[in-house]
C-alpha cells in the first residue's frame, strides 16, 4: 500500500496499521469478488491503491477533525457501487453512521461482505434506487454529508442527492476532466433543489494524471417534496 500510504501523507493522513491491513484486505476481495461480478475495470494494484482508495480520501480535504468528531456527524453515499468512497471513509473514521445506497444487488451482496471482513461497524447498506430512498423519512434530510462518485452528470446528479442532506449540510461530487460546463447547467437544479455551490476545487496531486475536482454544494433550503421525481426521470430530463 505505498502509494496509498503517501498520497494520505500528502493529503494530512497518517494511516495506521489497522487501516493499512484493512484496505490490503479490501483490495484482495475487491479483485476476488471482481472475477465474478462486474464490480470495477481498474484491477491493478497500483491504480487501484491510487484511482480507487486515494481518490476516496480526496473528500477529507473538505472535512475538519472537529467535525467528524461531533455525534451527529453522518454519512450517505449515494451509487456506492464497490464502496466508493464511503468505505475508505469509513476506514478512515470508523466512527460516524455510513449508509451506502446502492440499486444492484450484486454489488450490494459485495458491500455487506467487505464490511463484514472489515469488521466495519455503524454501516448500513440500501439496495434501493436513490429517487426511493430520497422519499423515505429516515433518510431524507438526514445526513450532514452526501456524497457521490462517477454517477452521473451534475444536473442529474444534484435531484438524486440534494433530497438526502439536511439543512447546514452539503453535498460532494467528485467529478474528473473539464466541468465548467457540467457545473453551469447544473445551476437552475442546485437553486430548485434547495442548494447553493459553494466551490469547485481542483484535487492538486502528483499522483493523479488527470483533472479531478470536488464539487461541494451547501444545502440552504428545504428540499421540495416534489423532488426527487420518479425512478429514471432525472437522469432522462435533467432539470
Amino acid at each position: 500500500m505505498k502509494e496509498l500510504i503517501e498520497g494520505a501523507g500528502k493529503l494530512g493522513i497518517k494511516l495506521n496499521s489497522r487501516q493499512v491491513k484493512q484496505f490490503e484486505l479490501y483490495y484482495q476481495e475487491l479483485i476476488e469478488w471482481n472475477k465474478k461480478i462486474n464490480l470495477t475495470a481498474i484491477t491493478d494494484y497500483s491504480s487501484v491503491q491510487v484511482k480507487h482508495f486515494l481518490d476516496s480520501l480526496t473528500i477529507t480535504l473538505t472535512l475538519s477533525e472537529e467535525e467528524v468528531e461531533k455525534p451527529d456527524f453522518n454519512i450517505v453515499d449515494i451509487g456506492t457501487g464497490a464502496g466508493f468512497p464511503g468505505v475508505p471513509l469509513k476506514i478512515l473514521f470508523p466512527q460516524p453512521r455510513l449508509v451506502l445506497i446502492e440499486p444492484t444487488t450484486k454489488k450490494t451482496a459485495f458491500l455487506h461482505h467487505i464490511i463484514r471482513k472489515l469488521e466495519l461497524e455503524n454501516v448500513e447498506v440500501l439496495n434501493s434506487r436513490a429517487e426511493e430512498a430520497a422519499n423515505l423519512p429516515l433518510y431524507r434530510e438526514q445526513f450532514v454529508l452526501v456524497l457521490s462518485r462517477a454517477v452521473a452528470l451534475l444536473p442529474t446528479l444534484v435531484e438524486l442527492t440534494l433530497p438526502f442532506c439536511r439543512i447546514g449540510g452539503r453535498f460532494i461530487a467528485q467529478k474528473k476532466g473539464e466541468i465548467d460546463q457540467e457545473t453551469n447547467r447544473a445551476k437552475e437544479a442546485i437553486v430548485a433543489l434547495g442548494g447553493k455551490l459553494n466551490q469547485t476545487r481542483k484535487i492538486e496531486l502528483d499522483e493523479f494524471n488527470d483533472a479531478r475536482y470536488l464539487v461541494i454544494i451547501d444545502k440552504i433550503h428545504p428540499t421540495p417534496s416534489k423532488y426527487p421525481r420518479r425512478p429514471g426521470l432525472p437522469r432522462r430530463r435533467p432539470i
